[in-house]
């Protein structure tokens, strides 16, 4: 039986939840305070990039299962559980900042007239759903549950991972908000995967204990990779040896330039914040979010090193702006802190990225170029910089690239080519710990 959802916020998390739970024969209706960007969808826009969610939202539009609209009593008035993925920016002091997932409680105690599940899908601190609670409860009238449900979607992957998940945990302390939410999720767990059902206080710290653990994972690569370029190891065998055990695992075990993104960044510093809150020092993540930060710009000093410290008029091609492959997302993109440190030694740069070119022009203007594709980049560049893996970068027309370098060299932030065939091609190549 088809249910009644309202998802409040249509950012990156609350569009895929909108469209995979009409995907499955629901009812969702999407608010947004922002006119212009709900007009847009109405017409049949997707406002972000991610693969396959622009064939969901269409179809969902056209069986009229999924609707947009700027009016949050439409939204309340229409669904029976109401999904929050507000934004919780970063403080200035690390901590999320619950503005605006407070101001809409605030707004849905008021409002609501009928029993409603209210569910925190944003990735909220511990003991939000006590925040929530407390704050609709203020005004209600009527029956409410609050649930935190959070979301484990990796960009450009979102799709496959909300409707075939690995896991969803829900926080719950009610019976009746927990049978909705497993009624709801059902048709995505067929296979057997389970439904973990726990307090809210322990899914909130569910997610950013797994967010904070993988940013552990590959800042420890990145220190690896580093005392490999020292003693003269390769971090690609240390990885394949370390990944093979079944206790360590192979995913995230590539080094690189640091990490970015809207989740790993500000959910480290976040629990960390929420850590010294509680007067318990993560002294793992400090070095973590230490660790990160140098690492996005360990590039800069070995092409400083190569151009003899002189970068003043060098003109560096960069490929890859967003801070992963198959996402126009640049938030924490360790592209922009490369960007920054070469214009700041004087450098002019001309950058190619298949989908995040309009994000960073709206960010940073004219102060770059930006080129029509890949090997235009390259035209009369002094070197090249490699910032991210997406598959076009992996087998380029080398030949190309030679041709159009006024050097031939490469520094790859991401090891997308091998070592020696990149020398018997006669270019200078460095990569990270080989």
């Amino acid at each position: 039986m088809n249910m009644k959802i309202a998802v409040i916020g249509t950012g990156y998390v609350g569009l895929v939840t909108g469209t995979c739970l009409a995907e499955t024969g629901n009812e969702v209706v999407c608010v947004d305070i922002d006119a212009s960007k709900i007009e847009r969808m109405k017409n049949g826009e997707v406002p972000i990039y991610e693969p396959h969610l622009d064939v969901l939202f269409d179809r969902n539009i056209k069986a009229g299962r999924l609707s947009f609209t700027t009016s949050l009593d439409e939204g309340l008035a229409h669904g029976e559980i109401i999904f929050l993925a507000l934004p919780t920016p970063e403080d200035e002091d690390g901590s999320a900042d619950l503005q605006y997932v407070l101001g809409v409680a605030d707004e849905i105690g008021k409002k609501i007239t009928s029993y409603k599940v209210i569910v925190d899908k944003s990735t909220v601190p511990v003991g939000t759903s006590d925040k929530v609670k407390a704050t609709i409860a203020k005004h209600a009238k009527s029956e409410f549950d609050v649930v935190s449900n959070p979301e484990f979607l990796r960009e450009g992957f979102a799709v496959d991972d909300f409707m075939k998940p690995e896991r969803i945990v829900v926080g719950s302390s009610s019976d009746r908000a927990t049978a909705l939410m497993k009624r709801l999720y059902g048709p995505f767990v067929r296979s057997g995967n389970p439904i973990i059902i726990m307090d809210e206080r322990s899914a909130e710290l569910t997610k950013y204990a797994a967010n904070s653990f993988l940013a552990t994972k590959i800042t420890f690569m990145n220190e690896i990779a580093n005392y490999c370029e020292l003693v003269g190891a390769d971090v690609d065998k240390v990885r394949i040896g370390m990944g093979t055990d079944s206790r360590i695992g192979k995913r995230f075990l590539f080094p690189g330039i640091g990490y970015g993104g809207s989740c790993f960044p500000k959910d480290v510093k976040a629990l960390h914040k929420s850590g010294k809150d509680e007067n318990h020092e993560f002294k793992i993540l400090s070095a973590v979010i230490d660790i990160n930060k140098n690492q996005k710009t360990v590039l800069i000093p070995k092409i400083e090193s190569y151009f003899n410290n002189q970068l003043t008029g060098k003109k560096i091609a960069l490929w890859g702006l967003s801070f992963k492959p198959e996402t126009d997302d640049i938030r924490e993109a360790p592209a922009l802190d490369i960007i920054d440190a070469l214009l700041k030694k004087g450098a002019s740069v001309i950058a190619f990225d298949p989908e995040a070119m309009t994000n960073v022009e709206r960010k940073l203007g004219n102060q770059i170029e930006y080129a029509a594709s890949m090997y235009k980049a390259v035209e009369n560049a002094d070197a090249l910089v490699i910032c991210t893996e997406w598959s076009i970068f992996r087998t380029p027309d080398f030949e190309k690239i030679k041709e159009h370098l006024t050097n031939k060299v490469i520094f790859d932030g991401r090891n997308l080519y091998e070592v020696n065939e990149m020398k018997e091609m006669g270019f200078n190549y460095f990569s990270i710990g080989r």
